[in-house]
């Protein structure tokens, strides 16, 4: 590969990654919390009870050094066999408490922490379920797969550690600083003089490292979406020889990623020295000055400091410094999460663009449908209108074709229908009303697409058959079937309609494929049936057969079908020529050849292609 082969690559990889990172509104900062708090729902005694269990593991730890030094004070180096007895029971009963409060605490933090993550997986996907195609368009494939995976692991990690050591470090810090305070004030402030070191080192580092993981997380979008891509497309990369292009593509931001974290991880390291020199220096200074204590107070508590006192605080020292650490885990863990948790934001503070009136109609009369001055663009920002001015009455019933140049628009125009997008401007009646009067559910049950891209999904044929109508009798599904040309190829199947699909209908040819989702659409029993460009792997006898089922079984459904092949919608009632978003002509097809040259040309192009290969046979 050459070398401007490479840099054209890298410069694809980095607006990949820069395209991801724009594509959406960064989340509102101040709801953030507030949003994420909403995925709480059930598992809120979990979150409330596992800090109640660390409180008092928290404290009951606390309490066992002063109690250490009672024992030792009183006890041994009193010589009262009595005083040890009572403080090693009292030392026995605190550890165990502390042991069960801290294994409840454990139970119920795992608990809340999992759930929130599960909660927080479905409402993006419940949110994404709701999104328009414009609100999808936005996001990539790859980016919400990465928001429902890496993202919400990031959070569930940092909210499992927030509600068990998020409280039990502070709590340790404070409390047991309270405690050494009453054993020796001098010695208590040593601590204190850690806090200003640690707070700026911390925060100098989450003001330098979160840039660099919030980058990291847009180039996993870009990993999966290549991913992604290549997967949907092997057989394409394999019969072009292109595997070794699509390895060279995945190292190239997989070692983006790789360089990313190294980078950050290298700033996050500054963080253990910190630590380890407000420990260890601490340390030196308890020792140093304790024991200049002991020593002037000649083991006398009255007059000063003694041996269980100081064990005391070398035990507080290592529970607060111990504790600070766990701050500055948790700190890294939320410099993480910040960037997942705005991004989970993204997804669910986006608010569909298609959305339910406020008092919807809930039936649809029929299936006419009318266009009054429809224009319509992908985007607010876009200079041209995709559909520009249209203008098309269709009564219920009618069968119309839609013929055209890659580009014009015909698949935008009939996504409007079920409202997969809005109109800009204008209004789209269906049924006498505008479309952005009834409840999205009721309108699009009433719709039945088949788009140019056949998805099958994993289960059986009968399974996927019975997404058109969940309620649909065996019979009824063969009777949609063998409208839809499908029934005989699914008899030949040893298990028939059991036969398993697998993931994207891969194990059934294109044209197979096809047939089946005009059946699931036929079950639907619509008042519309579009069919987008549906039959064109289907050969042309089985493509007639599909049409005259649709004349006789389905006379009262209005069927728009959107074609390559004129042979596909000559018969229909209506044909509509588009070019560049507009309707350039319609007309029956006998009108059309006489007033239109681009149909007439279309036309001939096609009848000739297919008169030559019959001349050729004829001439052997």
């Amino acid at each position: 590969m050459t070398k401007t082969n490479v840099d054209a690559e890298a410069a694809a990889t980095e607006a990949a990654i820069e395209r991801s990172r724009k594509a959406v509104e960064p989340a509102r900062p101040k709801h953030i919390i507030r949003t994420l708090a909403r995925s709480m729902r059930q598992y809120r005694k979990e979150s409330l009870l596992a800090p109640l269990f660390v409180t008092v593991e928290s404290v009951l730890e606390i309490v066992i050094p002063t109690v250490m030094a009672s024992l030792i004070d009183r006890g041994i180096t009193g010589g009262n066999m009595n005083a040890i007895v009572r403080f090693g029971l009292i030392l026995l009963l605190c550890s165990l408490m502390s042991l069960g409060c801290g294994f409840l605490a454990g139970k119920f933090s795992a608990i809340a922490a999992a759930g929130f993550a599960k909660n927080l997986r479905r409402d993006q996907f419940e949110k994404v379920q709701g999104f328009s195609f414009t609100n999808i368009d936005r996001f990539s494939t790859g980016s919400i797969i990465t928001r429902l995976t890496t993202d919400v692991t990031n959070l569930q990690m940092a909210y499992g550690m927030m509600i068990r050591m998020g409280v039990r470090a502070p709590i340790m810090v404070v409390v047991a600083w309270i405690f050494s305070f009453r054993i020796s004030p001098s010695i208590s402030l040593v601590f204190l003089a850690c806090v200003p070191i640690l707070a700026i080192g911390l925060c100098g580092l989450a003001v330098l490292v979160h840039p660099v993981f919030e980058r990291v997380f847009h180039t996993y979008d870009a990993l999966n979406n290549v991913v992604d891509e290549n997967l949907q497309g092997i057989r394409v990369v394999k019969s072009y020889n292109r595997e070794d292009f699509e390895i060279s593509k995945f190292d190239r931001i997989s070692k983006r990623i790789f360089r990313d974290f190294t980078l950050a991880e290298r700033i996050m390291s500054f963080n253990s020295p910190i630590m380890m020199i407000c420990i260890y220096g601490s340390m030196i200074m308890i020792s140093w000055m304790g024991a200049q204590q002991i020593v002037a107070s000649g083991n006398n508590a009255a007059l000063g400091l003694t041996t269980g006192d100081l064990t005391a605080l070398v035990t507080y020292a290592m529970q607060i410094l111990m504790s600070m650490m766990m701050l500055s885990m948790i700190f890294v863990m939320v410099i993480i999460s910040q960037a997942s948790a705005e991004r989970i934001c993204q997804v669910l503070q986006e608010e569909s663009t298609v959305t339910d009136p406020a008092d919807p109609v809930r039936e649809v009369a029929d299936g006419s449908i009318e266009f009054d001055h429809v224009t319509f663009r992908y985007s607010d920002n876009s200079e041209k209108p995709v559909l520009d001015d249209i203008d098309l009455t269709i009564p219920s019933g009618m069968t119309v074709g839609i013929v055209g140049g890659t580009g014009s628009a015909k698949s935008s125009l009939v996504q409007l229908v079920p409202r997969l997008y809005d109109v800009t401007s204008g209004s789209l009646k269906v049924g006498g009303r505008d479309v952005r009067d009834y409840d999205l559910e009721v309108l699009r049950d009433q719709v039945a697409m088949v788009l140019q891209k056949n998805v099958l999904f994993s289960g059986t044929i009968a399974e996927n058959l019975r997404w058109g109508n969940p309620d649909a009798t065996d019979e009824e599904i063969r009777h949609a079937c063998k409208l839809a040309q499908a029934d005989g190829f699914i008899q030949e199947f040893p298990d028939k309609y059991d036969t398993y699909i697998e993931q994207g209908g891969t194990n059934v040819s294109g044209g197979q494929r096809q047939r089946l989702c005009i059946a699931r659409a036929l079950l639907k029993k619509p008042k519309i049936l579009i069919l987008d460009d549906s039959t064109s792997a289907v050969d042309t006898k089985t493509d007639k057969l599909i049409r005259e089922a649709f004349h006789h079984e389905i006379p009262d459904t209005t069927k728009i079908i959107i074609a390559q092949r004129v042979a596909s919608v000559e018969e229909s009632d209506m044909i509509l020529v588009m070019d560049n978003g507009r309707i350039m002509a319609r007309g029956t097809h006998a009108e059309l050849l006489e007033t239109c040259d681009e149909y007439r040309s279309i036309y001939e192009s096609q009848t000739k292609n297919q008169a030559q290969p019959e001349q050729e046979g004829e001439t052997r």
